[in-house]
């Protein structure tokens, strides 16, 4: 049973999914960049602001719900995807998003992140990953470097960090991106696959701190590098990159290994291509283990396939239940485990 998102003939735009609040984030903070391409990719959809609900828990993402003109709740560190499972059951006609931080989802709220991609809830998650605890000044979140010096690694961070999207895939998350704050196209793509996947959908957004994290991903933005540190992802296509597209990464086995297009005989029929819809998520798995400078960054939909999704099986249980049972209320309030107080 997969119950697909059918969009309205309502025509919308952007504007329709603005709240009336005043935005208050940091200038130059690419949150800005992220709201205005959920707004452009939400009335791209056709979907009506009333039918979808945006559920934030705590940090400078989580500001997100009070700028979007739909239902929405700011709930507690960590736990909004544990809301978020409640609501799409209570309401599975809604399309549900989730808007977390790398502090909020990855330290307080790891459990309840990798619960929701482990059951498939049928949510989108915005993960923003900038390095950095920044609503609380500065500290080392779970995704900053090793040797990162902080306010609160003063000699250097010994944590081993996270890399959030080998986490998704680790609970064989269904549907699993990332893109750029600023890279306005590619972003919109992402956005436009996870608004039409039912299932589970964690996006990774490197987004930058302009106050305590400034230039945490210059390499991956700046214009003299970013084609050769990055690799955008297309479905069928061999994995090539680089200011001239001369180079590709291919596998030897399951190692990946950059190459260049011409030496050695090698052509892009030699290449890794990409399958987006591959059921096994080996190679997925490996994709989210590239990163720079030895490898350029996988940008784009590493992974999207179907699985059961938790809130339709278990509103299907429900509706079984009561077709060979239906309840009477009445009848259990009279029944044997009852007791009158004198």
């Amino acid at each position: 049973m997969t119950m697909a998102h059918t969009p309205t003939t309502l025509e919308l735009k952007p504007k329709d999914f603005a709240s009336d609040q005043e935005v208050r984030w940091c200038p130059g903070c690419g949150d800005y960049a992220i709201l205005a391409g959920i707004q452009r990719a939400l009335a791209k959809q056709g979907i009506p602001p009333w039918k979808i609900a945006t559920i934030a828990g705590i940090g400078c993402s989580s500001r997100f719900p009070y700028y979007m003109a739909t239902y929405g709740f700011h709930t507690i560190h960590g736990r909004a995807p544990a809301l978020a499972t409640g609501v799409k059951i209570a309401r599975p006609d809604m399309q549900v998003w989730i808007v977390t931080g790398d502090g909020d989802a990855l330290s307080i709220g790891g459990n309840h992140f990798i619960h929701l991609a482990r059951r498939n809830i049928d949510a989108k998650l915005l993960l923003f990953n900038n390095r950095i605890y920044g609503l609380t000044k500065g500290q080392y979140s779970p995704t900053s470097e090793f040797g990162k010096k902080t306010k609160t690694s003063p000699q250097g961070s010994v944590d081993n960090p996270f890399n959030p999207l080998s986490v998704a895939l680790g609970v064989e998350a269904s549907f699993v991106a990332r893109c750029i704050d600023v890279d306005a196209k590619n972003s919109a793509e992402v956005y436009t696959a996870a608004a039409a996947h039912v299932g589970t959908a964690v996006i990774e957004i490197l987004q930058n701190c302009v106050i305590f994290n400034d230039g945490a991903w210059d390499s991956l933005t700046a214009k003299e590098s970013r084609a050769d540190m990055t690799i955008l992802l297309e479905d069928g296509k061999p994995m090539v990159f680089g200011a001239n597209r001369d180079k590709g990464i291919r596998l030897n086995g399951l190692t990946p290994e950059v190459v260049k297009l011409g030496e050695n005989g090698i052509t892009e029929a030699d290449l890794w291509v990409h399958q987006t819809h591959d059921p096994d998520p080996t190679r997925a798995f490996l994709l989210s283990r590239l990163e720079s400078p030895a490898f350029p960054v996988p940008i784009g939909v590493l992974r999207s396939v179907h699985r059961p999704v938790y809130n339709e099986m278990l509103e299907l249980q429900v509706t079984e239940v009561k077709k060979a049972k239906k309840p009477d209320l009445q009848k259990l309030l009279d029944g044997p485990k009852n007791w009158s107080v004198a």
